[in-house]
């Protein structure tokens, strides 16, 4: 099948781009905040406050995803951390995850014009793509520029491109300021090239003229982004004390999952053994193809990123994120090639009609879970999540603050980790965070995690300045306490029982 015309092939990419942007924009703010996403929220809290970006190599990533997210606050009407809203933060991974659907019309001369499509529609409608869309981390950007390094880098290749290899250099700068990780993808995408090349019957080897450009664009790329415009110079340094810090959460830190772990994400769900079907399908049909040139690389890159992913202890959820962008091609090639061996209009009829059936399959699929379960464990996307009861906390603190009269509270956190509760206290000004056994000074309010509070009795100070518990759950199995004064009009209520998370 013929590529259609590049007016309408545009105009149905914009068209499935505009239905992913419906898809994510609904009920954007209320999911609870991820203890990860209220740490990048706190960052862009301090951009907004006029400081400059200061890499972490210890346990954060990179500045990319704040170059984003802070004009697009701004722009939003946010002026500093306390007006922060969800919803402002997760647009601007919901725009760049509809950005990446429209990346797909980009590639039709690379992959065909229905393996994109496919591709595409997948990207746009499927729990998964859809979920961490709407997550205010920097796998959404960093799949978004994957995606531009390989289209732009196969342009560079097959057009002799100068500006196409440039753009692969600000891709790569752009996916190592997401995150370290990129290291793996540069393996990965390299080691396919080569492979690719080794299988290509001409061996046309692009010319060496055009790729200085790309090493000159990464370098001043990452120089900018990591120094944050040159502000922050030592930020370089940092980013090589990185990589011992990368191998040492490789072997877990607590995150260790099964070799099968993606396999069984991917594969979940009543549309997910579906695609991950049709997506090995096309696997095997690029690989037994080496002539397909960007087809086979796509697959051979496919093959290494799972594997290197799987085999790394250190799993989470969203890192299937960077599996689903060459899943959703192969789909797409499976796809293309079940229509066009198929001619006949019954057998036409057949593949629509199972395309239907896993469309539906698809869409229950993200209404449940991105919509109706976005934070319960029943959901494999809700890792660790906030609960919905932690939820209560803010109004409950504003509650008792009218009932003991207190119109600016002095809150004291004791906590190991306290996080997400700066971001749920941003709007108490007097919210301060400790260390368990550090002295917190006098407070109108205290919030503790269990372990905070203290299990022997010389301990519990709490109980002997007559403070009272309720108990809010955090995550599953994590609670905290939030000690209150006792009042005359608080005393006369029963404290309301522990909720589970």
């Amino acid at each position: 099948m013929a590529n259609p015309p590049p007016k309408i092939r545009w105009a149905i990419f914009f068209t499935v781009a505009l239905l992913a942007l419906a898809v994510r924009l609904p009920q954007l703010g209320e999911r609870p905040m991820h203890t990860d996403e209220s740490i990048n929220a706190y960052i862009t809290g301090e951009l907004l406050a006029g400081e400059s970006f200061h890499y972490d190599p210890q346990d954060r990533h990179g500045p990319a995803l704040f170059i984003v997210a802070e004009p697009l606050v701004k722009l939003l009407g946010a002026k500093n951390f306390s007006e922060l809203t969800e919803t402002q933060l997760r647009l601007s991974t919901v725009l760049v995850g509809t950005a990446t659907v429209l990346l797909f019309g980009a590639g039709v001369e690379m992959s065909g014009f229905i393996a994109c499509l496919t591709a595409a529609l997948l990207f746009a409608f499927a729990p998964l793509p859809v979920y961490y869309n709407r997550y205010f981390i920097h796998e959404t950007l960093f799949v978004a520029a994957t995606f531009g390094l390989i289209l732009s880098g196969w342009r560079a290749g097959q057009k002799k491109s100068r500006p196409a290899a440039a753009l692969a250099g600000f891709c790569a700068a752009l996916m190592l300021a997401c995150k370290e990780t990129a290291v793996i993808h540069f393996f990965a995408l390299g080691l396919a090239v080569a492979i690719g090349w080794r299988f290509q019957a001409a061996r046309i080897m692009p010319p060496a003229r055009i790729w200085p450009g790309t090493t000159v664009t990464f370098l001043v790329t990452v120089i900018l982004l990591f120094t944050w415009g040159g502000q922050n110079c030592p930020a370089l340094a940092d980013l090589f004390h990185a990589i011992p810090n990368f191998a040492a959460r490789a072997g877990g830190q607590g995150h260790e999952k099964p070799f099968w772990y993606y396999a069984g994400l991917l594969g979940s769900g009543g549309s997910g053994a579906a695609i991950l079907v049709v997506a090995v399908v096309g696997l095997l049909r690029a690989i037994r193809n080496p002539a397909s040139g960007a087809r086979f690389m796509i697959a051979i890159y496919a093959v290494l990123v799972f594997v290197i992913y799987s085999a790394i202890p250190y799993k989470t959820p969203w890192l299937a994120l960077n599996l689903w962008l060459p899943l959703a091609i192969l789909a797409g090639i499976a796809v293309e090639g079940l229509w066009l061996a198929s001619p006949k209009f019954s057998a036409r009829m057949l593949i629509l009609i199972f395309i239907v059936v896993i469309g539906f399959s698809t869409a229950h699929d993200t209404v449940e879970r991105v919509f109706k379960i976005p934070a319960d464990e029943k959901n494999p996307y809700a890792y660790a999540h906030t609960g919905e009861d932690l939820l209560r906390l803010p109004s409950r603190l504003e509650e008792l603050a009218r009932q003991n009269k207190i119109s600016n509270p002095r809150i004291a956190v004791v906590a190991a980790d306290a996080w997400p509760l700066p971001w749920y206290l941003r709007k108490f000004s007097q919210a301060g965070f400790w260390q368990p056994g550090q002295e917190t000074g006098p407070a109108d309010f205290f919030i503790t995690t269990t372990e905070a509070a203290g299990n022997k009795p010389e301990d519990l100070k709490y109980e002997r300045q007559n403070l009272r518990p309720e108990f809010f759950g955090v995550r599953p199995n994590v609670l905290l306490i939030l000690w209150s004064p006792v009042t005359t009009n608080a005393a006369t209520e029963a404290p309301p029982p522990p909720r589970q998370p």
